[in-house]
């Protein structure tokens, strides 16, 4: 999906973001009709937004409860366990000659009856007064929970019953979550630069965290069972469709493609930054990352299963578990516990502070390129966005909080970032011009670079293997669709309403075509041809980059002149409602 899917888009995002000095809002001036693609991937990082700083607000949540001699979910607490909590199973065996009866109480060996010790599979030798109980099973194994699952469900989600089981607001996350928000708009009040600075930071911090835990993970008997249990593949997943489509959504997650960050922070490029080596190396070294911390995660997952006597695949669970409910209680079981916990959780801080900071930098810039006006007022649009977002976001800190969040992960983004992706090569490959593209970015890179022909495969990728997987992922993702759950399945409710997040996404599309159909004049034909092809408006923001482009088009061919059409055309409707071709070199 990297070298199919992902890094394609990335590349295309990339360079168009910066030939066109243009964020998602605005760069649709290179085909009118597809400008609802631009506002869908903003609403998409707006939904997206919304949930995703309650993640960062529980890491933050972790991260101060960390900061103590022993960490809170290391054993059982009567103020948030229940019965079955696993700690309390321990603590009766570790009393010695004595194990968990039916009845989920401990009892002692030496007090029971014959047919008692047959029943548990223990014995007791009275001469000697020695219990032997290495044969005995918990009769209630199963419903033994994990000290740090009670822990996050019990104390830090206060979870209720359902989504629609809405009582009390989770004040400690509450206060959280105001943190998260503040941290996040004091490190983007000062403009891309000052978020570019702290990035510096937020970026290169994980590395250092990875590194030291992947030393301590290797140190850690049991490494070896996790390594290989991450390592080892189970072929028989290629079949299920799920798992391409998971492969794709994950790729366009990691990435940031087809969301608008990429097309707005690379609007903010030199004209003749080399956006072919920045997409290489940074969709290689993103899934070199992923491979790496799955080694430091896996190495300790893996001690924690040999810790409690299981396979590795029963004390891994996907989704937000695997930071919040299986990591602490690893972490819980090495020395200098808090240490550790420390620098994991900061690190998972840092790491989606990146990503909010690419994704209320896109809300803003397509909210101020939409509204020129506001660009000397960004820092009050900033605030406002922060703002609604965090009222919006309040739901997830309510009792009822974790069933929205997942919620909200399920619908927001994933059948719309494949469909954005999709669309946006085809219109890019075949209404602009697969050939004016590349001379798009010859114009900035050189010709050296597109020349080569490895680009060819770029080429190739956008114009029809790219689309044509992600159609493919995209259909089979239907046929195999299932709806999401937590704790058991969503009401009909709750579906429908993601169902309507979904749709609010992807019809944005139409609606600009309709829009923009109406705007223009002349038959069918010609408003269709009108609204497709680019505005005199698309191309480089600098008049000189503006000038170099001319020239190398009109040397290769692919020049459309300044105004394509005498009916001149702009995102604002049309100036002349006269239709005449003016004659395109």
């Amino acid at each position: 999906m990297l070298i199919f899917a992902g890094l394609p888009v990335f590349f295309l995002e990339v360079s168009l973001g910066q030939y066109s000095s243009s964020g998602p809002a605005t760069v649709w001036k290179i085909s009118p009709m597809f400008r609802g693609i631009g506002y869908g991937m903003v609403l998409v990082s707006a939904l997206v937004g919304i949930y995703y700083n309650v993640i960062i607000m529980y890491a933050i949540y972790y991260m101060f409860a960390s900061m103590r001699k022993t960490l809170p979910w290391t054993a059982c607490n009567e103020d948030w366990n229940t019965d079955y909590c696993y700690g309390l199973y321990t603590d009766c065996i570790d009393l010695g000659d004595s194990i968990m009866i039916d009845n989920n109480t401990c009892a002692n060996v030496s007090s029971m009856s014959t047919s008692q010790m047959e029943y548990y599979n223990v014995t007791y030798d009275g001469s000697t007064g020695l219990a032997d109980i290495s044969e005995y099973t918990d009769p209630l194994a199963s419903k033994r929970i994990l000290a740090s699952e009670e822990y996050y469900r019990n104390q830090v989600l206060r979870e209720s019953n359902g989504i629609g089981d809405v009582n009390n607001i989770v004040w400690h996350l509450f206060g959280c979550l105001i943190g998260a928000w503040v941290i996040v708009f004091l490190c983007l009040v000062r403009g891309i630069k000052s978020s570019g600075k702290v990035v510096y930071f937020t970026a290169t911090f994980p590395y250092v965290v990875l590194f030291i835990l992947l030393i301590r993970g290797l140190t850690l008997e049991g490494h070896q069972k996790g390594i290989e249990f991450f390592i080892t593949p189970d072929w028989d997943k290629l079949w299920e469709a799920k798992v391409w489509k998971d492969a794709a959504i994950q790729i366009f997650y990691s990435l940031s493609a087809a969301w608008g960050g990429l097309l707005t922070l690379s609007s903010y490029n030199k004209f003749h930054n080399n956006c072919y080596f920045d997409a290489l190396f940074v969709s290689i070294a993103n899934c070199c990352t992923s491979i790496f911390a799955g080694f430091v995660i896996f190495s300790i997952l893996g001690y924690m299963a040999n810790e409690l006597g299981r396979e590795v695949d029963e004390v891994v669970d996907q989704g937000f578990s695997l930071a919040f409910i299986a990591y602490p209680e690893a972490l819980a079981r090495m020395p200098a516990a808090p240490l550790w916990a420390i620098l994991f959780f900061a690190m998972l801080v840092t790491l989606g502070l990146d990503s909010q900071f690419t994704i209320l930098e896109t809300l803003v810039t397509s909210i101020t390129d939409t509204f020129p006006k506001l660009r000397k007022r960004k820092t009050l649009v900033l605030f406002i966005s922060c703002l609604v977002m965090f009222c919006l976001s309040v739901i997830c800190v309510t009792d009822a909080g974790i069933y929205w969040v997942n919620l909200l992960d399920f619908y927001s983004a994933s059948f719309a970032l494949l469909t954005f992706a999709m669309v946006e090569c085809l219109v890019i490959c075949w209404i602009y011009g697969v050939k004016r593209f590349r001379n798009d970015i010859r114009t900035m890179i050189g010709d050296s670079w597109v020349d080569f022909p490895l680009f060819n495969y770029w080429i190739a990728a956008w114009s029809v293997l790219t689309p044509l997987l992600l159609l493919v992922v995209q259909v089979y993702s239907w046929v195999d669709w299932s709806a999401p759950t937590y704790n058991g399945p969503f009401p009909t409710w709750a579906n429908g309403l993601g169902w309507v997040i979904i749709t609010a996404s992807l019809i944005l599309t139409p609606i600009f075509m309709v829009v923009e159909y109406t705007r223009a004049s002349g038959t069918f034909f010609e408003r269709l041809t009108l609204i497709s092809k680019p505005i005199p408006e698309f191309g480089p923001s600098d008049p000189e980059n503006r000038e170099e482009a001319k020239s190398v088009h009109m040397s290769l061919g692919t020049w459309l002149g300044p105004v394509e059409y005498k009916a001149s055309y702009s995102m604002n409707g049309v100036d002349n409602v006269s239709f005449e071709p003016a004659g395109v070199i």
